[in-house]
C-alpha cells in the first residue's frame, strides 16, 4: 500500500471494512473522554523540541520568517507531551488529543513514519487511574468495533477479562529467569557487566558496544515480548528507574519508576507515566539523553526552555499516556499492518 495506486477503487475496496471500523470507533473513544469530561485539545505539529527520546530520529523543517529575519529552525513533533502538559500548567485538569505525529526511519508491520497518537493526562490521578481507563476505553472500543477480541496473525486476546499487572521484575524473573533489578544496585547507573553475564548465560548475544539498556531491550524483545497479551491484555509496569523518561520515582521502591506499558497479542499499545514535575531533575534528563543522542547517532536536539519554564511555574500532580491509535484500531480489525487501517499512506 505505501506504494502508487492505493486510491485505485479495487485497491481501496480490501481496506474499506477496516475504515469505517476505524470511524467507528473514533466515535467511540470521544465518547469515552467526553463522558468523562475532558477537553479535546489541538496542539502545533510545528514544535522547537520534537521530543528528546534518544533513538526516536524527527523530522525536520525551518519557518521562513515573513518579515525578512532569519529562518527558525522546527521539528515535527514526535509526542504532543509538552505542549499538553503547558496546557496542564495553564489549568485544564483533564484533556486529551487525537494526534497526528511523526517518527523519521520508522516503517514495519506496526510502525509508520506519520501515524495517530491518542494522548491523555489528568491532573491529580495516578497510575492506577490510567490503567483503569485504559481497560475501559479499549472495552468501549471493542463494543464499538463489534468484535469480542483483539486479534493478529492468529492469535488473539479478551480484553473484557481482567487485564494481567505483572511488573517488570516479575516478567524478567518469568520468562527470562534473570533479577534485573540486581543488575542495578546503583538504580540510576545499572551494572552493565552483571545483565550481559545473564544475558550471555540465557543465550542471547551481545555486543561490546551495547550499553544496559541496549541489553535489557534485546532480552525484553527476544524473552518477555513475546509473551505478553495472548489470552488477555497485559500490564507492564514498575520499570527500572533508570528508565524513567519522563516519570517519576515510586515513592513505594526507589529502584523503580512510576511507568507502565500494556501489551496486547505481543503488540505494545501504550506507555504511561506518573509525570515527572521537578524542572531541575527534568532539564538533567533531558540533557542526559541528548549528550547519547550525541554519542550515539551525532546528533542532538533543542530543549524546549517553554517547556521547563511551565514546570517551574508548577505543573500539578498528574499521569498521562501515550497509546497507538493505529496499533489499537489494527488489533480491532484483526489487521496484519497499520497500512490496512489508514485512509492514505505516506507515500515511498
Amino acid at each position: 500500500m505505501a506504494g502508487k495506486g492505493w486510491w485505485r477503487p479495487e485497491v481501496f475496496a480490501g481496506r474499506r471494512a477496516n475504515l469505517e471500523l476505524r470511524s467507528r470507533v473514533v466515535n467511540a473513544t470521544r465518547a469515552f473522554f467526553a463522558a468523562r469530561d475532558f477537553a479535546e485539545v489541538e496542539t502545533p505539529c510545528l514544535q522547537v523540541s520534537p521530543g528528546l527520546e534518544p533513538h526516536l530520529k524527527a523530522f525536520a523543517t525551518a519557518f521562513t520568517d515573513p518579515y525578512g529575519g532569519p529562518d527558525r529552525p522546527l521539528y515535527l513533533h514526535t509526542s504532543p507531551e509538552f505542549a499538553m502538559k503547558k496546557l496542564l500548567v495553564a489549568g485544564v485538569p483533564r484533556l486529551y488529543q487525537l494526534a497526528k505525529v511523526f517518527r523519521n526511519a520508522e516503517r514495519s508491520a506496526t510502525h509508520h513514519p506519520e501515524f495517530t497518537m491518542l494522548e491523555w493526562y489528568r491532573a491529580g490521578a495516578s497510575l492506577d487511574d490510567l490503567m483503569a481507563d485504559t481497560e475501559t476505553l479499549v472495552r468501549d472500543c471493542a463494543r464499538a468495533a463489534a468484535v469480542e477480541r483483539l486479534r493478529r496473525r492468529g492469535t488473539g486476546c479478551d480484553p473484557f477479562a481482567p487485564w494481567r499487572r505483572l511488573s517488570v521484575a516479575e516478567a524478567f524473573a518469568e520468562y527470562a529467569g534473570i533479577d534485573v533489578l540486581a543488575t542495578a544496585p546503583d538504580p540510576w547507573a545499572p551494572d552493565r557487566a552483571h545483565l550481559a553475564a545473564e544475558a550471555t548465560r540465557i543465550g542471547i548475544s551481545v555486543s561490546p558496544s551495547d550499553a544496559w539498556e541496549d541489553i535489557f531491550f534485546k532480552v525484553m524483545l527476544d524473552r518477555i515480548e513475546p509473551h505478553l497479551g495472548f489470552d488477555r491484555p497485559v500490564i507492564l509496569h514498575s520499570y527500572p528507574v533508570s528508565m524513567a523518561a519522563l516519570s517519576r520515582p515510586s515513592p513505594a521502591d526507589r529502584r523503580v519508576a512510576e511507568r507502565f506499558e500494556a501489551y496486547a497479542c505481543g503488540v505494545e499499545l501504550c506507555n504511561a507515566f506518573g509525570e515527572l514535575t521537578d524542572p531541575a531533575e527534568q532539564r538533567r534528563r533531558f540533557t542526559a539523553d541528548m549528550d547519547l543522542k550525541q554519542a550515539l547517532y551525532g546528533e542532538r536536539y533543542p530543549l524546549d526552555e517553554d517547556f521547563l519554564a511551565a514546570l517551574e511555574a508548577g505543573m500539578p500532580d498528574s499521569a498521562g499516556i501515550a497509546l497507538g491509535f493505529d496499533r489499537l484500531v489494527m488489533l480491532l480489525a484483526g489487521a496484519d499492518s497499520i497500512d490496512e487501517v489508514l485512509w492514505a499512506p505516506v507515500a515511498g
